[in-house]
């Protein structure tokens, strides 16, 4: 028994392991209910139940923040707050991607919820790697900072003047080498991944994937790319592992279930991308200020980022209403 209680005290990236295990019940609860007693049964999940269950997922977030401002301390509790919310705000870019994979696969709608739920527990191991790889850098090569902050200001100066081209999914390198290496049937067999079918006709029956296993794999492509991009955010509001991956974990959580409310509305969000590029500037910049400068309050962060995205989304539905009224009296 002591033993245990001595591992339990013991430290992991900076923080007692009991916090990491309060962190791990509170995620695992969360997954078995969502799997095991709210979906159970391939589905479709409506923008209404989709709101509902994204509000859920919030407020989880929202107590856990709390908790950790009480036992953390103000200033803790404010960078888990802002990296939430910073996370949130660029994994909506995500949304438009998986809306577009899972268009390209025609995925049924009740599949999706399956292949974003397996994809979630890629992220959470991806993710844990890259923060993991991530603070190892900013521990041992302090300067590390002024490259992540440098490469946040340079893909948000590219992403405002970025054509609003759609991407083209099956022009992909990854898919066309999945094709060719591996044995894909045409159809889908219920939610299942891979399936078992002859090879030709009279031929020995064979493990073959089905097009909802290439949906995950993209899916899971997506969010490794966008991660190049969200964890170097995260590292400009706090260094500290526990902070930026519980913040991580929670926001993409959360996205999750506001997935099929976002899918439906996609359209209206089309000038968000240059709230979130302004995001990415602002935070390069913070890096910057910093290191030669002070640092800034942390509240001061979480207004900018809020206000940047705020207005994104309300410029957003303001334009995109005005260009339906003028095509309904075109």
């Amino acid at each position: 028994m002591d033993g245990i209680m001595t591992m339990v005290f013991l430290e992991f990236l900076g923080k007692p392991i009991w916090i990491w295990l309060i962190f791990v019940g509170v995620v695992l609860s969360l997954l078995v209910l969502d799997l095991g007693v709210l979906n159970r049964r391939d589905r479709v999940i409506g923008v209404g139940e989709s709101l509902k269950l994204s509000a859920f997922y919030i407020a989880v977030a929202m107590l856990f923040g709390g908790w950790i401002w009480w036992s953390m301390g103000g200033e803790a509790g404010l960078q888990y707050y802002t990296g939430f919310f910073v996370e949130k705000s660029l994994s909506l870019d995500n949304v438009f991607v998986i809306s577009l994979i899972f268009s390209y696969f025609a995925v049924p709608r009740e599949l999706q919820h399956r292949v974003l739920f397996w994809g979630i527990l890629g992220v959470i191991v991806l993710r844990g790697l890259m923060i993991g790889a991530g603070a190892a850098l900013v521990a041992e090569f302090h300067w590390i900072l002024y490259v992540f902050g440098a490469f946040l200001l340079l893909t948000g100066i590219k992403m405002l003047f970025a054509s609003d081209e759609e991407m083209n999914i099956g022009d992909n390198a990854v898919l066309r080498f999945l094709k060719r290496r591996i044995r894909v049937t045409d159809r889908f067999h219920g939610h299942h991944f891979v399936v078992k079918e002859p090879a030709g006709e009279g031929g020995a029956m064979r493990w073959t994937a089905t097009p909802l296993l290439l949906a995950l794999v993209m899916v899971e492509l997506a969010d490794l790319v966008f991660a190049v991009d969200s964890v170097p955010a995260i590292f400009a509001i706090t260094t500290d592992p526990y902070l930026v991956y519980t913040s991580n974990i929670f926001a993409i959580l959360g996205l999750r279930a506001l997935y099929f409310a976002l899918a439906a509305m996609v359209h209206r969000f089309r000038y968000l991308k240059y709230a979130l590029a302004l995001v990415l500037v602002f935070i390069g910049g913070k890096i910057f200020y910093t290191q030669l400068v002070a640092k800034p309050d942390p509240l001061i962060a979480l207004g900018v980022t809020f206000a940047l995205i705020a207005g994104g989304v309300l410029v957003s539905l303001w334009k995109t209403s005005r260009e339906d009224r003028t095509a309904e009296a075109g």
